[in-house]
This record gives structure tokens, C-alpha cells and sequence, in this order.
């Protein structure tokens, strides 16, 4: 004992004896595959809700915006609503609420009704990642952190792409109601597991001194108009729309005076304390966040749009055909975690990230070199090799990250690492849905200029055509009409397909311009300290 009391502990005492944390872990995974899942499992659901509900494919549009602007804007005061509820109590109640307004959207009845629960539906949600994760962190000891970190890590990266799947079956069997009642069991299951097992430490006081309200107002505001800025600019033109540009600048003057606000000597009592940013391994491993979110939301985006339109897979086909990819990050995923468990990592986690960006950015590489004569085998082995690569960028860039931080730090870190991972899917799917629509009328108009009159093989194929549908038993004139259809068609896919392949090349390139931050990260530090047991 006197050996062990003088080796600085690195595992949290108080809750190092809890003989029941995996089963905690248990219920918070639970409760983050069910946070996750959501945001993509209606995805597939939105034509068939519009429908019953008498509303536009625009309108609809609101259960997935509704659900994000919420969800964005309660992630970065989770550690706040920690501090003052207690983790326990504000787990518990985060599962409860995202439950009930499940339950509310699966009966909604009209569309105001159901953006209304969802907006419900992402506040709760937030804790779901966030203040979930960072118990994690404060429940195991560090030798553990790199095995259960990937198991949890596995909701996140897992579910949104299996939600398009379990999504268009459910669809397809029974209506979209369901995508927001298979929620209830799982979250009565999740709340039941917090509830008599978590505990907040011995002796731990709620937040004390006063509540930085100019904070939360300032955060709520820039981050809200941020990401309505993020979701609707594409539909409304950009900066053509007077709204869109009020709101753009309205989210740059709040976020800069909240960071201001924050890091003043002025503010006793912080609702984000940036101040945890001053550690070099988690600002570097958040800028890596960023470009995963990019990627990772941003693909699932574009994916089910280039399958459907180019492939010409149904949306059950598209699910399927990311399946394998999801199984393969699940496998990458607990690989990395069981090679930085333990005391001494048997790899640099610094070593799994470089592989995962080099994997990735061969995904993405094949990705953009595909044809408009593809087919699904073509793009199964490329998608294989960007699930590989999730699972080796997020498990051990979440493990650098909470590696060197206390359990003290864990909540304000994980509210800031989930943030920047959501916001930087909502930049990639702004960004590539943008570019996407762009390319393709360029491609488009760089394709015709080649359709001029005198074109040799032009010429040669439009006779081909024209004589065959005329030896069908069809009129001249006809034939030529549906000539020019099928010509416009054909150049149309072709600009689309060139344009999706831009997509998957700029995807590609935000990772090799990122790579440099793992220059940033340090080699883990070594985990000593006491056993559990010594405690």
C-alpha cells in the first residue's frame, strides 16, 4: 500500500470499485446507438412522411433540421447542465425525454407537430454522446479506456450506416412510424441500467457560484443560426437569400464575442470553459474530428443520392450495399481498441491514425474514378476500405484525446469533441451538396460543347439509333425525338457521375490537408498508477 500511495493514481478512486460498470457501459451504448441511429434511420422515411403528412419534400426537410439545430445547440452546455443537475439525474432525463418525444413523433399527425417533438428529441439527445462518453472516461480506469472507449465509439460510427438500412426496411414492411417507436424498449432499457447502477461520485457538490446566462444566450443564438445557415443555405442560394446572409452574420458576431466572453477574467463561472483547449492533444485531435465528421457524414450524404440516381439501387440496395463498410469499421474499431489497451499500447495510436488516413484517402481515391456503368460490386470494395479506415482514425483519435485529459475534464472535452464532429458533418453535407449541384451543370456544359453537329462519331452513333427504333416499327420522327431524350439523358448522368466524382476526390483532399495534425499529437504518456483494487 505505501508503494501504491506514492504512485501518482491516473483512474478515478472513488469509482474505480463500481462492479458494475460494464453494465453501465452497456446502457450508455444503448442509449448513443439510439441517438445516433435516429439522425439517419428517418432519412429514407422523409417521402413517405411527406405524403401522410401533406407536406412539401421541402417542408419534411424540418424533422431532420429541427432535430440537428437542437441538438448542436445543447451539446456544448451538456457540461453545464452536468455540473448543476448532477450526471445521474441529467442521463436519466435526457433518455426519458428523447423517449417521450419519440413516442410524440411517431404519433404526430401533422408537420408543425412533429418538428416540434424532434426539436425535443435532439435537446435530449445531446447527453446521449456527450455526457455519456465523458462517464466512460470517469468510470474505468486508464488501462481499460482504450477498449471501452472503441466499443462505445462503435454506436457512433456504426449507426449512421446501418440507420439507411434498418430505415428503408422498416419502411418498406411497416410505415415511418416505426422509425420512432423501435426507440421506446431500447430507451426504457437504456434508462433502467443508468438509473440503478450510475452513481455520481461520494461528496460530489452540484455547480456552485452564478450562471453565465449572457454564455448561454450567445451560444444558443450563433450556433443555432450557424447551423440553419449550414442546413438551408444550399435550398435557398446561399447569400442570394437575405436571411441566409443576416444569419451568417449573426452567428459570427455571437460566436466570437461568446469566445470572447468565455476566456474574459470578467466571467467567474464559464458555461464552456475553452480553456481546455490550451491542451495541444485535444485541440489537435478536434481539428481531426472536424475532417471525420466531414467525411463520415458528408459521404452517407452523398452516397444514397449517387446510388439511387446513378446505380439505380434502391434505397434497400444502398442500405445493403453499406452494410459490409459498417462491419468492417466495427472490426477496425476493436482492433485499435484492443491494441491501446492496457498499460502499455502495444502501437503509437499516432501510428493507427496515419494508416487510417492513407486507407481513407485510397477509398476515396476509387470513389472518384468510378463510371456511370458502375454497379454495386464496383463500389463494395471501396467502401470496405473507408469503413477500415473509420475505425482506425476514430478510436485511437478519441483515445489521444481523452488519454491526457482528468476525469475532471472529460465533460467539457466531450461536449467539444462531439460538437465539432456534428458540425463538421453539417459542413460536409452544406459543402458537397453544393458542389454536387454546381459540377454537375458545368460538367454538363462542357459535355455538350462536344455534341456539335459535324461530330464524326456523333453523326455515326445518332444513325445507329435513329435506323434501329425505325426498324422497330417506329416513326421517323418519333425516333429522332426520342434520340435527343435518350442523348440528354445520357449527358446528364455523365455530368452527374463526373460531378459526384469531384465529391469523393474533395473528400480525399480535406484529409490529406489534416494529416499534418497528427504531427501535433504527442506519444501517449505511460499509464501508471494503482490498480482499481488498491483503492
Amino acid at each position: 500500500m505505501a508503494t501504491a500511495s506514492a504512485v501518482p493514481s491516473d483512474v478515478p478512486e472513488a469509482e474505480a470499485l463500481n462492479p458494475y460498470r460494464w453494465i453501465i457501459l452497456f446502457g450508455l451504448i444503448t442509449a448513443a446507438v439510439m441517438e445516433v441511429l435516429d439522425t439517419t434511420i428517418v432519412n429514407v422515411a422523409l417521402p413517405q412522411m411527406a405524403g401522410n403528412l401533406g407536406a412539401t419534400l421541402q417542408e419534411i426537410g424540418w424533422v431532420l433540421t429541427g432535430y440537428i439545430l437542437s441538438n448542436v445547440v445543447v451539446l456544448p452546455l451538456t457540461a453545464f447542465l452536468t455540473e448543476t443537475f448532477g450526471r445521474r439525474n441529467y442521463l436519466t432525463a435526457s433518455i426519458i425525454i428523447f423517449v417521450v418525444a419519440s413516442f410524440l413523433c411517431g404519433t404526430s399527425t401533422s408537420l408543425s407537430e412533429i418538428v416540434l417533438w424532434r426539436i425535443v428529441q435532439g435537446a435530449g439527445g445531446a447527453a446521449l454522446l456527450s455526457t455519456a462518453q465523458a462517464t466512460i472516461r470517469q468510470i474505468f480506469p486508464r488501462d481499460q479506456q482504450g477498449l471501452v472507449q472503441a466499443i462505445f465509439i462503435l454506436g457512433i460510427i456504426v449507426a449512421p450506416t446501418l440507420g439507411p438500412t434498418l430505415g428503408g426496411w422498416i419502411t418498406d414492411n411497416y410505415s415511418w412510424n416505426w422509425c420512432f417507436f423501435i426507440n421506446i424498449p431500447i430507451g426504457i432499457i437504456s434508462a433502467f441500467l443508468v438509473t440503478s447502477f450510475l452513481h455520481d461520485p461520494p461528496g460530489k457538490k452540484g455547480r456552485e457560484g452564478g450562471i453565465d446566462f449572457f454564455g448561454i444566450i450567445l451560444l444558443m443564438v450563433g450556433v443555432g443560426s450557424l447551423q440553419y445557415v449550414l442546413e438551408e443555405g444550399n435550398r435557398n442560394d446561399w447569400f442570394a437569400d437575405p436571411l441566409i446572409t443576416r444569419l451568417a452574420i449573426t452567428a459570427a458576431i455571437c460566436l466570437a464575442t461568446m469566445l470572447w466572453w468565455e476566456l474574459s477574467s470578467r466571467n467567474k463561472h464559464p458555461v464552456v470553459d475553452f480553456r481546455v483547449l490550451k491542451n495541444r492533444q485535444l485541440s489537435a485531435s478536434i481539428f481531426l474530428f472536424i475532417a471525420l465528421g466531414f467525411g463520415l457524414y458528408g459521404g452517407t450524404f452523398i452516397f444514397p443520392l449517387f446510388t439511387q440516381s446513378i446505380l439505380g439501387l434502391t434505397p434497400m440496395d444502398t442500405g445493403l450495399a453499406l452494410l459490409p463498410g459498417g462491419l468492417a469499421t466495427a472490426a477496425a474499431a476493436l482492433l485499435c481498441g484492443r491494441l491501446l489497451n492496457g498499460a502499455k499500447p502495444l502501437v503509437d495510436g499516432r501510428i493507427l491514425i496515419a494508416i487510417g488516413i492513407a486507407i481513407f484517402t485510397l477509398s476515396m481515391w476509387k470513389l472518384g474514378h468510378l463510371t456511370p456503368q458502375a454497379g454495386e460490386s464496383d463500389v463494395r470494395y471501396a467502401l470496405i476500405y473507408r469503413g477500415v479506415a473509420l475505425g482506425f482514425l476514430f478510436t485511437p483519435i478519441n483515445n489521444v484525446a481523452y488519454g491526457v485529459l482528468e476525469p475532471s475534464e472529460a465533460q467539457q472535452a466531450s461536449g467539444l469533441i462531439n460538437l465539432s464532429r456534428q458540425l463538421g458533418g453539417s459542413f460536409g453535407i452544406a459543402i458537397l451538396s453544393t458542389y454536387v449541384t454546381t459540377h454537375t451543370a458545368l460538367h454538363r456544359a462542357d459535355l455538350i460543347t462536344n455534341l456539335y453537329s459535324t461530330n464524326p462519331v456523333l453523326i455515326a452513333r445518332q444513325h445507329a439509333v435513329v435506323n434501329g427504333l425505325i426498324g422497330q416499327g417506329m416513326p421517323a420522327a418519333t425516333a429522332a425525338q426520342t434520340w435527343y431524350a435518350m442523348l440528354d439523358g445520357a449527358v446528364t448522368r455523365q455530368a452527374a457521375m463526373l460531378s459526384y466524382n469531384d465529391a469523393w476526390i474533395m473528400i480525399m483532399l480535406v484529409f490529406v490537408a489534416v494529416a499534418p495534425a497528427v504531427l501535433l499529437l504527442r506519444a501517449p504518456r505511460a499509464r501508471t498508477g494503482p490498480a482499481p483494487e488498491m483503492h
